[in-house]
């Protein structure tokens, strides 16, 4: 059962945002640099060397924008809403206030997404990766998720 004040997104979310793309860019920086050492030494270097980096550089942005980079950074429980944070803005939703919850397990990292009735400060979507759970990535459910479709219809009805 969800208690108020209980963190229900990730806690990799930060590492998700923020680490993994420094790593991610890192890498293909260095591929880069390597390329351009190698053509210095070996002038007949193909071009594909120096564009495979680049390449894969635009795919990591494209689906780090798409499945990483709208993560809400915290979504705690406050009982009859959840407090979103991206950054150091921070918004109160009423759980009443959310039209639909819709999650997507099987994308990684999964995804909430949560529809509001008025856009907010974040806009018309919150979208945050809920914990992990093992049972629940291969029933393609989340326990979590669950519950908190259950609270939103029973909030919506008083």
């Amino acid at each position: 059962m969800l208690r108020p004040g209980k963190r229900i997104s990730s806690s990799n979310t930060f590492v998700l945002k923020r680490v993994f793309p420094v790593i991610w860019f890192g890498v293909v920086a260095v591929l880069l640099v390597v390329a351009v050492t190698t053509w210095r030494t070996t002038p007949s270097t193909p071009v594909i060397v120096f564009l495979m980096p680049v390449l894969v550089c635009g795919i990591g942005y494209f689906v780090m924008r798409r499945l990483v980079f709208d993560l809400a950074d915290e979504v705690d429980d406050e009982g009859d809403a959840l407090r979103v944070r991206f950054g150091h803005e921070e918004e109160r939703i009423p759980l009443a206030d959310i039209m639909n919850v819709s999650y997507a397990g099987m994308t990684s990292p999964p995804r909430v997404t949560l529809t509001l009735r008025t856009p907010g400060r974040f806009g018309r979507e919150v979208t945050f990766s809920p914990p992990r759970t093992f049972l629940g990535s291969l029933a393609g459910s989340n326990p979590l998720v669950n519950e908190l479709i259950e609270r939103v219809d029973a909030a919506r009805r008083r």
